[in-house]
């Protein structure tokens, strides 16, 4: 099992994909760079990324 991702994450994660869904995919790298500019941690930024692949997922 993975890790259980925090509400922080959950609810930033779901607000990108609100507001930008065209700039997201199935791509972990490319949902990484398109935060770059918004998110100055990494940790922060990959538990995002890694979250918002994981909602276009199962989405599909």
């Amino acid at each position: 099992m993975g890790r259980i991702k925090s509400l922080l994450i959950k609810r930033t994660a779901k607000k990108f994909v609100r507001e930008n869904s065209k700039a997201f995919n199935e791509n972990f790298d490319s949902n990484k760079k398109a935060i770059l500019t918004i998110i100055p941690s990494k940790r922060m930024r990959n538990s995002i990324a890694g979250y918002i692949t994981r909602l276009k997922k199962m989405n599909k």
